[in-house]
Parts: structure tokens; C-alpha cells; sequence
């Protein structure tokens, strides 16, 4: 919706909007807690007043919405084949904004052992079926990982009356932003075991119970220290994967860490044409970045043609993500960056030909949370080629 609207202001005179659901707003019109849209709006919000906004202002202009048209192939052309109940049609625009999310990690990829019982979910089909169904699929449970979802999940089945016996996190840290751990865990007396995985999921025709061990620093459980955890019903919350099988059909190169396209600052694709903008992307910790970059992809809409780009941004040490992958224009736009680890009185670096050109001061980052900085800031050489970005820092143990 934010790059439709700002492709329109930005003097598009056909935008299309296509949607396989039966309204606006994907995935927020499920999360009915409030913390959305302090940055964009300055207060908070919850995931369908967020959304609406966005569908009010649709309507004030000549964006032409499609609801319940999925979209069936994407050439590399551009051409889209789409589905109504009327029947498939086709089309090729000028620009396509590739907006389609992301999905959740399941068991099957993270090879928790044991029987298969019903009551295993992930946390969003769980937030989906409590809040939209009105149906709570358990009473005891334990949710598997500490994302946003599964922190949220853990208050709002507490609230709906059932037990959340615990938070069990692989990690060393928390995986979700600290608010809602504050918010949803402490304030609910919730445990969290942080270094701890789920070895084996028991039950015959539901499920009955987990053990739950303690792991190293490699992930690997340590013998001794299993135990028991009586429940009836299994959340997972253990990451997210962009949407991509329409940017694979499109012939888009996609980038192995992410997940999600290669783009510049335009949020441009390597492929002419395409712009890819939110959590397609990469996973991105708050909606009001989701907004901003979807912002910043309609404002170029007119760029369809490919540029090349001046340079190209590399993870280094201690980094997960840097996002744009390569920029045309440093001048424009903005960086996000994900560090691997939780740390104290940190600096970001950026190398070019093996020396540091630019140091940043970060107090504390966790991978929960971007860093962002405008691109502006930067110095940046003048010859082009690659950047390296790297984070030093003291490592956080827990949740100190």
C-alpha cells in the first residue's frame, strides 16, 4: 500500500494494487496489539488501524485496488498473470513492486525429533486463529523460540486463559525486540530459557509434552541437563522466509542471506523493471521500516531502466544483513543493517580496499533490531567497488 500510494504521488497515472486476500493490510490485520507506527504516525497503533490508514488513503486517489486476485506467474518481461473469480487475465506495466512478505520457518526445518501429534503450530497461525477465528487451539503450552510473534503470542494466550508454560530460546539472547519481552514476558511472570532447545516433541493423537535440554555454544544439546515440560500444544517462533517464488519466476537474483533480491537504494532489483520493497526483502523488525522502504521503491517508479551500480556493500565480521546490496547514488537513501550478536558500546566499520574510511557509534544493537543510517552520512570514496561493513563491540550475555 505504501508503494502504491507513493508511486501515485509520485505521478503514476495507472497503479494497480493486487491482493490475494479478501482485504488490505496482509498479515497486520492479525496482530491486534498496539506498538505500531511510532515512527511512521508517532503513536501507537494496532496492526489493523495501522493498515487502515494506508487502505483510507487508497482511496483518495486513483490506485485501483484488486482484492482476492492472486497472482498466478510473473515473466521476466513483466508480464502478470493474475486470477478473479471472472477468470485470468494478463498485463504488462511499466514498473512491478514485488510486496508479497514473508512466510514462517516450520518444524520440518529446524528437525525438532519425535512423533507427530497434532497441537504443533507456528505462532502466526496461532495469532490467526485466536484472533480472527476467535478459536484457542490449547490450553498448556510451550512456543519454541523468543521472535516477536511467539513474545506476543505468550501475553495474548495468558490472556485468553491458558497457560504458557515457557519460552524456550536456542540462542543466548533474545530473538525478539526487548519491549516485547519486557511487555509480554516479564510482566506475565513467563519463563524464558535462553540456551535451551527442544530435543523431542511426545504424544500420540496430541501432543502431550516436550523435552527441553540445554545447549553449547554450537547449538548441540548437552547430555544431563534434559527435562520435561507437560503440554498440550507446540508454538513455533523460530524465524521468517521472504516470499519469493514469483521473483524466482521472474528470473530476479536473489541474495542467500537475505532471502529476499538483490537491491540498491531505490530498492531496484538487478532485473529491469522490478522493484522489490518490505519483508520480501529481508525481515525487517518493524512495520514503519516496512512503510519507508515501500515509500522509497514508489518514489522511483519512473527508474525502471537498469543503472550500474557505483558500489557494492558486503557483511563483514559480526553482520548478518546490509541492505541496499549495492548503491547507484550514495548520496540517496538509507542502510539497514543486522548485527549477529547482542552487544555493548559497539562501532560499525566500513572498509574499502581493506581500510576503515568510517567508524559509527552504536551504545547497544541485537539482532533483533536494525540498525539504520542515512546514506548521506557516509563519506564515501570516490573510486567505486566493493564495501565492506563490519561491528565490533562487547558481547551481551543474557539479557543484561
Amino acid at each position: 500500500m505504501a508503494a502504491a500510494l507513493s508511486a501515485w504521488e509520485n505521478g503514476a497515472k495507472r497503479v494497480f494494487l493486487l491482493e490475494r486476500g479478501e482485504e488490505l493490510g496482509g498479515i497486520l490485520n492479525q496482530c491486534i496489539h498496539s506498538g505500531f507506527g511510532l515512527h511512521k504516525f508517532g503513536e501507537e497503533l494496532t496492526g489493523p488501524e495501522y493498515a487502515e490508514r494506508f487502505a483510507q488513503a487508497l482511496k483518495r486517489t486513483g490506485v485501483e485496488v484488486l482484492l482476492e486476485t492472486p497472482v498466478l506467474r510473473l515473466s521476466p518481461d513483466r508480464k502478470v498473470t493474475a486470477v478473479q473469480r471472472g477468470g485470468i487475465f494478463e498485463f504488462r506495466p511499466r514498473s512491478v513492486f514485488l510486496s508479497m512478505g514473508c512466510r514462517e520457518r516450520t518444524r520440518g526445518m529446524i528437525n525438532i525429533p519425535g512423533s507427530r501429534p497434532a497441537g504443533v503450530f507456528t505462532a502466526g497461525l496461532a495469532q490467526y486463529l485466536v484472533n480472527v477465528e476467535g478459536y484457542l487451539p490449547g490450553k498448556r503450552f510451550v512456543i519454541v523460540g523468543s521472535g516477536d510473534i511467539g513474545l506476543i503470542m505468550a501475553r495474548r494466550l495468558t490472556l485468553e486463559g491458558a497457560k504458557v508454560e515457557a519460552v524456550v530460546e536456542i540462542r543466548p539472547t533474545l530473538s525478539g525486540l526487548v519491549r516485547n519481552y519486557v511487555q509480554c514476558l516479564l510482566d506475565f511472570d513467563i519463563p524464558l530459557l535462553l540456551s535451551h532447545a527442544v530435543s523431542y516433541i511426545y504424544g500420540e493423537e496430541r501432543v502431550e509434552g516436550v523435552v527441553v535440554c540445554e545447549v553449547d555454544s554450537k547449538g548441540q544439546f548437552i547430555k544431563g541437563t534434559e527435562k520435561t515440560i507437560p503440554c498440550d500444544t507446540v508454538l513455533l517462533s523460530v524465524g521468517l522466509i521472504p516470499e519469493n517464488e514469483l521473483s524466482r519466476q521472474a528470473g530476479i537474483p536473489l541474495c542467500k542471506r537475505s532471502g529476499g533480491p538483490y537491491i540498491d537504494e531505490r530498492f531496484a532489483t538487478l532485473r529491469e523493471g522490478f522493484f522489490a520493497c518490505g519483508n520480501v526483502v529481508a525481515v525487517f523488525d518493524l512495520v514503519d521500516y516496512v512503510t519507508l522502504v515501500g515509500e522509497i521503491a514508489g518514489k522511483h517508479w519512473k527508474e525502471s531502466e537498469e543503472r550500474t551500480p557505483r558500489f557494492r556493500l558486503l557483511p563483514g565480521e559480526g553482520i548478518q544483513i546490509v541492505l541496499p546490496h549495492y548503491l547507484c547514488n550514495p548520496q540517496q537513501g538509507m542502510l539497514f543493517i543486522r548485527a549477529y550478536r547482542a552487544l555493548n558500546r559497539a562501532r560499525l566499520l566500513f572498509s574499502f580496499k581493506g581500510k576503515i574510511f568510517y567508524t559509527f557509534p552504536v551504545p547497544v544493537c541485537r539482532p533483533s533490531e536494525m540498525l539504520r543510517l542515512e546514506s548521506k552520512q557516509i563519506p564515501w570514496p570516490e573510486e567505486g567497488g566493493e564495501i565492506t561493513v563490519e561491528i565490533t563491540g562487547e558481547e551481551i550475555q543474557g539479557l543484561s
